[in-house]
């Protein structure tokens, strides 16, 4: 394990759906991580409709030793979802889980790289 990895976790939050494989783009994106970054205790962890729900992910991340747990929105911006829920749903966490820090991070849909990669795939489709 990394020296910097000690100790952290990253928290994929998704939404969530019915249908069961609408969580597999996500799935793939923590599986990837887990490969690249195999020290980094990585979970995924959904608003409604999917388990795990939030604070079962970081439930698994605090029993993994994690004490500073960055929450990723998987999401392509910035909503009501992470405005006004994910917040809340975070001070939830912290009253749970004494002693542990959990930072939010920005929209992942809003990292300039997430949108050139979009624009790529999206050209390159358009040229198929």
């Amino acid at each position: 394990m990394n020296a910097d990895q000690a100790g952290r976790g990253l928290l994929l939050f998704a939404h969530g759906a019915r249908e069961p494989g609408w969580a597999a783009p996500f799935a793939a994106v923590r599986e990837r991580i887990r490969r690249e970054q195999p020290g980094l205790a990585v979970e995924l962890g959904f608003l409604e409709l999917m388990t795990p729900d939030l604070a079962g992910a970081a439930d698994a991340l605090v029993r993994a030793g994690c004490h500073r747990i960055e929450i990723v929105p998987l999401f392509f911006g910035t909503g009501n979802h992470l405005r006004r829920d994910l917040p809340v749903l975070a001070e939830r966490l912290r009253q749970r889980h004494h002693g542990v820090s959990f930072e939010l991070r920005a929209a992942i849909g809003e990292h300039p790289d997430v949108v050139a990669a979009i624009a790529r795939a999206a050209a390159a489709a358009q040229a198929r």
